[in-house]
């Protein structure tokens, strides 16, 4: 059991909260090391303040104090020899997919009146299949991701400013950096190893991958084209000119796998007047943007597929559906969604002359509806408004946004 301090993730928990005392699983997910366990153990401490004279039963799967607990049959007994008849038992296990058929386990529990279940997992797929069809309508996901902007200045008792903002894309937000020094071969070094624990445990030995060169080139691709818009076709044709024969349909397993393991996220075009989405042609981004730099290195070149990215996480991480825009020929960068509301947004590095102002703001002016309309850069200064939409810093809109 972790004992040192364990900060509050106040976005997540608000999430979380209204669920907190009944039946429902609560299922926490998301990439490998991005604090799950953590949130976990913040809300297990905060549950034994409320309810000291409550059972509270805890086992992590990624300890080898748990190595006996292989079946849900081995679960079961676990928690039931822990378990107290006469009180709640609230009930914490970390890394569930680790368990097979863990599913059987977590229905047989919740059938129980006195048994509240909160569990983690690493790979989408956990909520597929099987789960979601014992589960139905008794479950609720909550996504924890990298730290925002303002949760990696809280972490690193940063303040606002240029400083940090590059350090936050430089490194990203993974949280265990608090631990290390900022400086990019110790960081860099680390990141490594959780890409290749990320690799290793949940899509090559899950999804039984036998070609791993290509499932590395492809992670590095769509590192390099962060941002741009390309599909399964357009890989596999790429990567046929660098005489790598691989078909359309194993690209996109594999996209689908990176998926599932919370690597990369797809955001999908979508017609700005029809709301049709489109099933080709879409733009993959990184969970963690310092996991990306990682991989590629950081450099200038590509600042722009980075600023994307953050921009992209963070409006995830605001509640938005995040959808690439399209319509008569035109894009916008996101087209993003929150309870029947709409915010379009541009994403540029700099508004360095008339062109760049006309082709970040010309796209926006030819949607005629009355939802809010942004165009982020970093400028300092940028006069206002033009046409009723919006000019932000990129920097300030990450450390305001959130909600």
């Amino acid at each position: 059991m972790i004992k040192e301090e364990v900060k509050e993730r106040k976005i997540y928990f608000e999430k979380i909260k209204p669920f907190l005392g009944n039946n429902l699983v609560k299922i926490i997910t998301g990439q490998r090391r991005v604090g799950k366990s953590y949130f976990m153990l913040f809300l297990k401490n905060t549950l034994e303040r409320k309810n000291p004279s409550e059972n509270f039963i805890y086992l992590n799967k990624e300890s080898h104090q748990f190595d006996e607990i292989v079946t849900y049959e081995d679960l079961i007994n676990f928690v039931l020899k822990k378990s107290k008849k006469d009180k709640k038992n609230f009930v914490f296990i970390d890394e569930i997919q680790e368990i097979k058929y863990f599913e059987k386990a977590i229905r047989d529990l919740i059938l129980k009146e006195n048994f509240e279940v909160f569990c983690t997992g690493s790979n989408a797929s956990l909520l597929s299949g099987e789960l979601a069809t014992l589960l139905a309508g008794r479950y609720i996901e909550i996504r924890i991701h990298p730290l925002s902007y303002p949760e990696f200045l809280d972490f690193h008792n940063l303040q606002l400013g240029k400083n940090s903002f590059q350090k936050y894309l430089r490194f990203g937000g993974m949280p265990f950096l608090i631990h290390l020094p900022l400086k990019e071969e110790i960081v860099f070094d680390y990141l490594s190893n959780i890409y290749d624990s990320i690799v290793l445990k949940d899509v090559i030995s899950v999804r039984k991958i036998r070609n791993v060169n290509f499932l590395e080139r492809l992670l590095y691709y769509l590192a390099e084209n962060v941002g741009n818009i390309f599909s399964a076709k357009k890989i596999a044709d790429f990567l046929k000119s660098q005489k790598v024969s691989i078909s359309v349909n194993t690209v996109s397993d594999y996209l689908s796998f990176l998926e599932s393991a919370f690597i990369i996220n797809k955001a999908k075009r979508i017609s700005i007047s029809g709301k049709k989405i489109f099933e080709i042609n879409e733009k993959y981004f990184f969970e963690d943007i310092g996991i990306r730099n990682s991989i590629t290195g950081f450099n200038l070149f590509s600042i722009s597929g980075i600023l994307e990215n953050v921009v992209y996480n963070h409006l995830v991480i605001a509640g938005y559906k995040v959808f690439v825009g399209k319509q008569n020929g035109y894009e916008v960068d996101f087209v993003a969604e929150k309870r029947g509301e709409r915010l379009y947004v541009q994403v540029c590095y700099l508004l360095s002359d008339k062109d760049v102002v006309e082709r970040e703001f010309g796209n926006l002016k030819k949607i005629k509806d009355n939802y809010p309309k942004v165009v982020l850069s970093l400028d300092d200064f940028y006069p206002g408004n033009i046409e009723g939409i919006r000019h932000e810093n990129l920097m300030e809109f990450l450390a305001t946004l959130e909600k």
